[in-house]
């Protein structure tokens, strides 16, 4: 997570995204080293990006 922003910064569906997102990042990670992920990265940085220009407005 971002080092500017709390867990109190996301709204309540996004923290329910990222717990999805956390979750199937487990899930491929269990399967091996040579499984991609920064997909789920991706999605998780802009649910980031998306906080952040919220909080800064």
């Amino acid at each position: 997570m971002a080092a500017d922003l709390k867990f109190s910064d996301f709204t309540t569906g996004e923290k329910a995204r990222i717990a999805g997102l956390l979750a199937r990042m487990g899930k491929r990670g269990m399967a091996g080293d040579a499984v991609d992920i920064s997909d789920l990265q991706r999605r998780i940085e802009r649910i980031e990006n998306t906080a952040r220009k919220r909080k800064n407005k």
